[in-house]
């Protein structure tokens, strides 16, 4: 019985030990199966080829401050009251133009004073004249005494040099009175009214800001190896993505023939400085905008895009293919179909494609799919944008 026994125990330990190596067996079969697996897997991605493209450059600008060079003040030349207003708010305005009239009472009565003086000063100098003329006779003839003609010379030219002042003091009051009009210091457009008809101003007080925004101004610095591909003269597009922010601070007028939402403005690269001929690791760039529909003022403006008219042709992939914020890095795949994480230089961009600069050669192919997850070395297979296979 107890031979039985052990034997019925052996049994069940050999079955024991049978089914726990069996398990390890399975156990490391199916690792190494999985890891023949996973070596063997290949990842669907899709993805497109380095190519020369034609590329119209774009720079987004957060801000754009828009300024203008031909702004000034209408000033009052004189003490006076706003006697007539000429004008009125988003007039068209030239140089020179009368905008408003003073009235200044003191210079009327001040000019009558000097017609007196002058008066006065004809008639002195008419009697002194006389009386120098017959003493210059008298001396001929030795009847008078040299003191005598002396004093009547004196009182000639003494008259005549009362009677020019006088005059002067008159056409210093004729300018006055003509400075009482209050004129256009330059072609543009009334902005601000600062004084209404009844106000008292006195001399050097602004009474209305004229400007002229058919030209606005932009500028903004850029790297010397970027400034090189500029010229004086290159055109370009302005557009903003929120037509909204296109509010008037000074609430001027829409020129005639403006598209609203859909506007974009003609510019032109006005100058470089320092010139290009100069050494300098950073420059600054001042561009001309076309502003004649009216939409623009002196202000600043969010969400601008700036878009080369000019097309060049780069060598480029598409944004999707970057896979950092700072466009420094793209998945390259290999010849035998891994990918390789590969740093880029790159350029500009049309929001669409992006320039390389160094970093990838015409013809590899990139990843397009979402790189979330991807890592050098995985094995893939790659569709191609427009159908083909990698």
């Amino acid at each position: 019985m107890k031979k039985l026994y052990m034997v019925g125990l052996f049994i069940i330990l050999l079955f024991a030990v049978s089914m726990i190596a069996y398990g390890a067996w399975l156990n490391k079969t199916g690792e190494s199966q999985i890891v023949e697996r996973m070596e063997n897997r290949t990842i669907p991605l899709q993805g497109t080829k380095a190519q020369v493209r034609e590329l119209h450059p774009r720079l987004v600008l957060e801000t754009l401050n828009l300024y203008s060079e031909e702004m000034a003040d209408a000033v009052a030349l004189i003490d006076g009251r706003v006697e007539q207003i000429y004008v009125s708010k988003n007039s068209n305005v030239q140089r020179g133009q009368i905008l408003f009239s003073l009235v200044n009472d003191d210079i009327p009565l001040k000019i009558q004073q000097a017609e007196s003086s002058i008066a006065r000063a004809e008639a002195q100098l008419a009697n002194a004249k006389n009386n120098y003329a017959r003493y210059t006779r008298l001396k001929e003839r030795n009847a008078t005494s040299a003191e005598k003609f002396d004093e009547a010379e004196a009182n000639y030219f003494a008259s005549e040099a009362a009677l020019k002042e006088a005059q002067t003091v008159k056409e210093q009051l004729l300018v006055q009175s003509a400075r009482q009009d209050v004129i256009a210091p330059i072609d543009g457009e009334i902005l601000i009214i600062y004084r209404q008809q009844g106000a008292y101003v006195t001399a050097g007080t602004p009474i209305a800001l004229v400007g002229n925004f058919t030209r606005l101004f932009f500028s903004m610095p850029i790297d010397d190896k970027h400034a090189k591909r500029l010229s004086i003269g290159d055109e370009a597009e302005l557009s903003f993505t929120n037509s909204q922010i296109l509010r008037k601070a000074y609430d001027t007028e829409y020129a005639a023939g403006n598209l609203g939402d859909e506007q974009t403005f003609s510019v032109h690269l006005r100058e470089i400085m320092p010139a290009l001929n100069e050494p300098a690791s950073l420059r600054k760039i001042v561009w001309e905008v076309d502003n004649r529909v009216g939409l623009l003022e002196q202000q600043a403006y969010s969400g601008a895009i700036l878009k080369s008219t000019r097309s060049r042709k780069l060598l480029t992939v598409p944004l999707t293919a970057m896979i950092d914020s700072n466009r420094k890095a793209v998945f390259v795949v290999t010849p035998e179909n891994t990918l390789e994480r590969r740093t880029v230089q790159t350029g500009s961009d049309d929001g669409e494609f992006i320039e390389i600069i160094s970093g990838l050669k015409e013809g590899e192919t990139v990843i397009t799919s979402a790189a979330e997850g991807l890592e050098t070395g995985m094995k893939v297979t790659v569709t191609l944008i427009g159908g083909d296979k990698n």
